[in-house]
C-alpha cells in the first residue's frame, strides 16, 4: 500500500526476493497531465510488473474491502500511504507493517523528514512498527540511524532515506516470516510531532539566526520551498549556505530580511546574527535557477 516515489524501492526489493505481492493498493488516479490522468509512482511500477492494481475513492468502500479478502494476503506492507481503518489494517492474520521516514517515538505524523531538518538534527533514520489505532504509535520492529549533513535538503534526505527504507523492509518481512520479529512498544513520554506542513507556514523569519533559517530553507526544499517577498513576489529560496558572523565582516552585515547583491554574482539576505547565502531559487512564475542565472536576467527595482 503506498502511492509516491518514496514506497516504489520497497515494493520492488519485495518482488526483486521472491515474494509473492497479491496486489498493490494506491491512490485513484488524478486528472490532469498530458494524457489526462496522473497516475500515481507505485501505480507505474505495479502495471510494469504486472501486478493487480486497487485504487479505492474510500477504504471502507464494500467492494474494496471484497477484493482486498480475496487476496487472502499474510502480510501487508504499508509505505506513504494514508491512514487505514482498523477493518484495514487488522485484516491479514501476520498485521500490517508500515515504514515510517524518523527514528519513532520521535517526529510521528505527516513531515518527519522535514522537521528533522527545520529543527537541526544531525541524525535521524527509518522505523519499521505494527500498525494500531493512533497514527505512528504501533510497536516498533526494526530502525536504522542515517546522518544529516549539515547542508542537507529534505529531498536529498528523502532519496537517501527511501533506499535505506527499502532494505529495512525486506529485513522486517524476513524476520516476520521466519518469526523472528520482536515488537517493541513505544515510548509515548518521548514522542515529538511532524505535522503536515502548508504554504503559509514556509514564509521565512529573517529576524532568526542564521542558522536557524539555513535549516528552514533545506528543510523545505524542493517541496513545498520556504519563501520571502521580492517586490511583492513569492521568492523560494531552495538553497543556501551561511554566511559569516558580523564579527568576522561587520561593514558588511545586512539587515535581517535585506536583499544585499553585487547584480552579477551573490545575493546575501540578513539574519538576526549574519547572513545567508541565496544558491538556488524560484522566483513567481519562473523556473528553479541558480543565483547567477536569475542575476543575470533580474534588475531590482
Amino acid at each position: 500500500m503506498g502511492t509516491p516515489d518514496f514506497a516504489v524501492p520497497s515494493l520492488e526489493i519485495l518482488l526483486q526476493n521472491g515474494y509473492d505481492i497479491a496486489a498493490v493498493v494506491t491512490a485513484p488516479d488524478k486528472p490532469g497531465g498530458r494524457l489526462g490522468v496522473q497516475e500515481s509512482a507505485i501505480k507505474k511500477f505495479a502495471v510494469a510488473q504486472h501486478l493487480p492494481v486497487l485504487q479505492p475513492e474510500k477504504l471502507k468502500n464494500p467492494a474494496f474491502l471484497e477484493a482486498l479478502r480475496a487476496c487472502r494476503a499474510d502480510l501487508q506492507v504499508v509505505v506513504a500511504f494514508r491512514m487505514l481503518p482498523e477493518l484495514v489494517w487488522n485484516m491479514p492474520p501476520l498485521g500490517t507493517l508500515n515504514l515510517h521516514g524518523s527514528l519513532l517515538p520521535k517526529y510521528r505524523g505527516a513531515a518527519p523528514i522535514n522537521w528533522a531538518i527545520i529543527n537541526g538534527d544531525t541524525e535521524t533514520g527509518v522505523s519499521t512498527f505494527l500498525l494500531q489505532h493512533e497514527i505512528d504509535t504501533g510497536d516498533i520492529l526494526f530502525q536504522e540511524t542515517l546522518p544529516i549533513g549539515e547542508n542537507d535538503t529534505a529531498g536529498e534526505l528523502h532519496d537517501r532515506m527511501m533506499m535505506l527504507g527499502a532494505q529495512l523492509v525486506l529485513r522486517t518481512v524476513q524476520a516476520i516470516e521466519r518469526g523472528e520479529a520482536r515488537p517493541m512498544p513505544q515510548s509515548d513520554t518521548l514522542a515529538t510531532h511532524a505535522p503536515k506542513i502548508f504554504t503559509e507556514t514556509c514564509r521565512i523569519n529573517f529576524a532568526r539566526p542564521t542558522t536557524e533559517v539555513h535549516n528552514f530553507i533545506r528543510g523545505l526544499s524542493p517541496y513545498p520551498g520556504a519563501w520571502t517577498l521580492l517586490e511583492d513576489k513569492t521568492f523560494k529560496i531552495l538553497r543556501s549556505e551561511k554566511g559569516p558572523a558580523p564579527a568576522q565582516n561587520p561593514e558588511k552585515q545586512p539587515e535581517p530580511g535585506q536583499f544585499v547583491s553585487d547584480g552579477k554574482s551573490y545575493l546575501h539576505i540578513g539574519t538576526l546574527d549574519g547572513y545567508v547565502q541565496v544558491l538556488e531559487l524560484q522566483l513567481e512564475g519562473k523556473r528553479r535557477m541558480g543565483v547567477r542565472e536569475f542575476l543575470n536576467g533580474h534588475k531590482f527595482k
